[in-house]
């Protein structure tokens, strides 16, 4: 509280240019601030207060300044609130693309040059493989849930397992005359990576094929400029796995006789004619 109390006899002399102490602290809590938000919101002014343990007017004055940065954005309430006594209601604070581009270009930019060095050093091979290697540890979280659905209820179940990480995703009945369903991501999280290094999408494509034991053809993606990505999913009689109703294949390097690898899905995929982009 003694910051606002400083005298001008008692401040220490700075050259003109070089940021104050106070000043880095106060783009560090607003950066918390706004990470709360992405986070957990939206939320209140007095519920970040309550969790970063600031004044109501500190945490007003982050606030005002994230919303003049068009970092934040005061949505309404999703449902009526009980107003408490007299005043107006509370407003929420949501984050807004800007804010969370911010966030998403800083880990994109480390990514993306990690990527390209291993590129360079390594080969393409390389990428794909790191690629498999990441997405290994979604497809082994999401298997036992998957597996243990109905198999009519497997695409909405991954659906619902992806948006649980950040994807926003959806699950329905195909628009294309030869049935299936469709898989729709509205949030990719390493979209602008992707859009460099196809490796992800592709990746990500031959997951939820194992995942669920039919082909998928990859239709549409974020990375490449569309607005949803986009997978179509073969019906499941069509590859003969309806009548087992067991769990879908799965696929692992060095995995049992009877599974399925991420090459032989690619092979199988391209004498059917499937694509994985």
């Amino acid at each position: 509280m003694s910051e606002d109390r400083t005298t001008p006899e008692s401040a220490p002399v700075r050259p003109s240019g070089v940021p104050s102490a106070s000043s880095h602290t106060e783009r560090d809590t607003r950066a918390r601030v706004a990470r709360l938000i992405l986070e957990h919101g939206p939320v209140t002014a007095s519920t970040l207060g309550e969790r970063m343990g600031l004044t109501p007017a500190a945490i007003r004055r982050h606030l005002d300044a994230l919303l003049a940065e068009g970092m934040i954005e005061v949505r309404k309430a999703r449902t009526p609130q009980t107003r408490r006594g007299r005043g107006r209601p509370a407003k929420w604070f949501a984050i807004t693309d800007a804010g969370r581009n911010a966030f998403v270009h800083a880990y994109d930019d480390l990514a993306g040059s990690a990527l390209r060095f291993l590129a360079e050093t390594a080969g393409d091979h390389a990428v794909a493989e790191f690629a498999r290697r990441q997405i290994a540890d979604l497809e082994r979280r999401y298997r036992p849930v998957v597996q243990d659905a109905p198999p009519q209820q497997r695409v909405r179940t991954l659906a619902e397992a992806l948006s649980g990480d950040g994807y926003a995703a959806a699950a329905g009945k195909a628009p294309q005359p030869g049935g299936g369903e469709q898989l729709c991501q509205h949030h990719c999280p390493v979209a602008h990576v992707a859009a460099e290094f196809p490796q992800l999408c592709e990746a990500e494509t031959e997951a939820f094929s194992r995942l669920l034991g039919t082909p998928v053809q990859r239709l549409a993606t974020i990375a490449h400029g569309d607005g949803i990505c986009t997978t179509h999913v073969s019906p499941r009689s069509l590859c003969g796995t309806e009548a087992a109703d067991g769990p879908a294949a799965s696929v692992a390097p060095g995995g049992d006789a009877g599974e399925r690898s991420p090459e032989q899905t690619l092979i199988s995929d391209e004498e059917s004619g499937r694509t994985s982009l």
